[in-house]
């Protein structure tokens, strides 16, 4: 798996934002990505040092969707909560 592959994206929400000030921040991950990988990305990209990488599977929500209104299931998403050791994240846009 590539490097650009494994970190799809930040998670900004109210929870991500109150756990970024105890040094916590959420990314959503690569299903198939476990916890070494998901860390050793994160040093890479960032000068951050890993602390602990936590990780849950959010399962996909049933939508009814289309003109007859049949069920679907949305997709499972990763998440990994990153605890830091030394250094800090900038993902959330400044206003």
């Amino acid at each position: 798996m590539k490097i650009n592959e494994m970190v799809i994206k930040p998670i900004l929400t109210e929870k991500a934002t109150q756990l970024a000030q105890q040094k916590v921040y959420m990314f959503q991950v690569h299903k198939f990505a476990n916890k070494y990988q998901i860390r050793q990305v994160l040093e890479k990209l960032y000068p951050v040092k890993v602390k602990e990488v936590a990780v849950a599977i959010r399962k996909g929500k049933i939508r009814r969707v289309g003109r007859k209104m049949s069920p679907r299931k949305l997709p499972d998403k990763k998440i990994a909560y990153i605890t830091l050791k030394e250094g800090k994240l900038d993902i959330f846009p400044q206003a």
